[in-house]
């Protein structure tokens, strides 16, 4: 469930909850608020007069003493003049014991007497916790409601109405609080997540279950984590095959000037040549770094023109001819003779097909063969780089192009290479808007797929 979907459910739910404890909590305190204002003579004077006595009781325990209780109640004149209290003593009305016995009466012979049932049934019950414990009966009868009785009747339920809000105000806030803990706790990860993230613990992770924005945002941050935690590995091996790569010819080309220092070699040309062949490595290999943090960087720049790719592969095949008739290789040239046009930079383009030439070469069996094969599909040329070498494993497969890398651990890096030819030549070819990989042949060898796209007419 998307996360708007699930605030619009919360916030619905709460609206629900709330107006359901409104409707419940009014009706029940409106239906008690007007049972015991109708209950007690339906006239505020009598109403609290019979909430009094109940308290008296409940106080005392017995109705001794209870000719001295009296309240005064603010006035209530139906007409237009001021208002004045009204004091309302017990001893103007009748007052009986639960067993309907006279306590209280305006008349003293009536006292100690006992009431009908029919008169009860006409008084006000006295109640303490749900227990009949006396009579109310007002002088001259219950009286019939007041012209106000409209009035007071309202106040009793805008009370109750009052009540009945402040709960249901106070369910609503305590469930939106529930709530909104239970959707931000996962929020609350990702922040400590990233917090501690931004702080260099590239470990980090957070399970976000569920399939709405929260956890795509959190299996995005996962992904994020460990793609900077797989760079911050490389970066640091990358770091460390540098300095390995430049301490072996910085240590050869040292050696050999303190041998020359101290005499042990004699100052010739083919000594110097020794160092000078170090040297060369050495500006290989910081040639090679530049041109992978340029691409790097998108600050490659390229001189793109319109170049025969047909005509390419036919002279790459007979450039390399001689270096493969050396490790008797064979070089199959399956260029075609329909040429095929691609907009590219030419030294660019030369230093890829170097690249990828040298590597078929350096794992080509002896006594194998090289095929270059080259066609057009689509809007694209596909050149293919085929030898009958060992097959790749697969565990190899993924790191082909990774830079500094070697599938063959016991290679040295004169044998080897530095193993950033692979890698320069996929982000040339990247920075000319096309592909670069390498897989299994399904006939046996290894083959690396170059494609271009075929350049327009105008150029």
């Amino acid at each position: 469930m998307s996360m708007r979907w699930r605030l619009l459910g919360a916030f619905g739910l709460i609206i629900l909850i709330a107006l359901g404890t409104v409707a419940l909590v009014s009706r029940f305190t409106t239906q008690q608020e007007v049972t015991t204002f109708l209950g007690h003579g339906g006239q505020v004077g009598l109403e609290n007069l019979a909430e009094s006595l109940e308290s008296y009781y409940e106080d005392n325990g017995s109705w001794s003493g209870v000719e001295a209780v009296s309240i005064n109640i603010p006035g209530r004149g139906q007409g237009q003049g001021p208002r004045t209290g009204v004091n309302v003593s017990v001893g103007e009305h009748i007052l009986a014991d639960s067993e309907g016995t006279i306590l209280v009466s305006p008349s003293e012979v009536e006292i100690g007497t006992k009431l009908t049932d029919e008169t009860l049934n006409q008084g006000i019950e006295l109640k303490v916790r749900e227990q009949v414990v006396g009579y109310l009966l007002p002088e001259g009868g219950i009286p019939q409601l007041p012209e106000n009785f409209e009035e007071l009747l309202i106040e009793r339920v805008n009370r109750a109405s009052l009540l009945a809000a402040a709960i249901s105000g106070g369910v609503a806030i305590l469930l939106a609080m529930i709530l909104a803990a239970l959707i931000l706790r996962p929020v609350q990860s990702l922040t400590n997540a990233a917090v501690n993230l931004s702080e260099g613990d590239l470990s980090q992770r957070v399970n976000v279950r569920g399939k709405g924005e929260l956890s795509k945002l959190g299996d995005t941050f996962n992904q994020m984590a460990e793609s900077l935690q797989r760079a911050e590995a490389k970066r640091m091996a990358m770091t460390a095959d540098i300095a390995h790569e430049l301490r072996n010819p910085l240590a050869i080309q040292r050696a050999h000037l303190e041998a020359l220092q101290d005499g042990v070699y004699p100052l010739s040309l083919e000594n110097l040549s020794l160092i000078a062949e170090q040297n060369e490595q050495l500006t290989h290999l910081v040639e090679d770094l530049r041109t992978l943090a340029l691409a790097d960087a998108g600050a490659l720049s390229l001189n793109k023109r319109r170049i025969n790719l047909t005509k390419v592969c036919q002279e790459l095949a007979i450039r390399y001819e001689p270096q493969a008739n050396k490790k008797n290789v064979a070089i199959y040239n399956e260029c075609g003779k329909r040429v095929i046009y691609v907009s590219a930079d030419r030294e660019r383009l030369q230093q890829i097909f170097d690249n990828l030439m040298q590597n078929a070469l350096r794992y080509a069996l002896e006594g194998g063969w090289i095929k270059l094969l080259l066609k057009q599909e689509a809007d694209e040329a596909v050149f293919s780089f085929h030898n009958n070498g060992s097959e790749i494993p697969d565990e190899a497969l993924s790191h082909l192009f990774d830079r500094f890398y070697r599938g063959d651990k016991a290679r040295d890096r004169t044998s080897g290479g530095t193993g950033l030819g692979l890698s320069i030549a996929r982000k040339l070819a990247e920075a000319h808007g096309g592909t670069l990989t390498g897989e299994n042949h399904p006939d046996g060898g290894v083959v690396f797929r170059l494609t271009l796209p075929l350049a327009g007419r105008e150029m």
